[in-house]
């Protein structure tokens, strides 16, 4: 068994992002690591939520209080049935500890602040498939994150 690993998983619910999740339970999960789920909300409507975890993001959510409806409504985050299938899944089969980090504002600011706040090992995040055009204006979260984190980054397509 290697070393304890620290691995996250940026989370946005997208087809790319559960794409991301499969690979990292299947080529990266392994007993004795935690697998760290990030979901950053780019905009809150919560105010108050926003300004208390506004730098640190929320506190750890277990795997057993990510099962919970009311629990992460009270985060503004909805349940996805298929997520929660391949975490118990990896939780069961891997012997991984899965815990869940919510953040607020900026995509890209959030997923480097969450490397260096985690102390992660590496971060694995899917792709939107955007043109080359389409990236030119909007920016491409995966490209900005790869080439800024401290950490080795896999972006996983489709």
């Amino acid at each position: 068994m290697a070393k304890d690993r620290n691995v996250v998983v940026a989370l946005d619910f997208s087809k790319s992002s559960k794409s991301a999740l499969k690979w990292t339970i299947e080529n990266l999960a392994d007993k004795g690591h935690t697998l760290y789920i990030i979901h950053i909300n780019p905009n809150s409507s919560d105010e108050s939520r926003n300004q208390l975890w506004a730098k640190s993001g929320s506190p750890l959510i277990p795997l057993t209080e990510l099962r919970e409806r009311e629990v992460m409504k009270n985060y503004g985050v909805q349940s996805d049935a298929e997520v929660l299938d391949l975490l118990d899944t990896a939780a069961r089969q891997k012997e991984v500890n899965v815990v869940v980090k919510l953040y607020w504002g900026d995509v890209r600011e959030k997923l480097l602040d969450s490397i260096e706040d985690l102390k992660l090992d590496s971060l694995v995040m899917g792709s939107r498939g955007l043109g080359t055009i389409q990236r030119m204006i909007l920016g491409s979260v995966s490209n900005f994150v790869m080439i800024h984190a401290p950490c080795p980054v896999t972006i996983v397509k489709e």
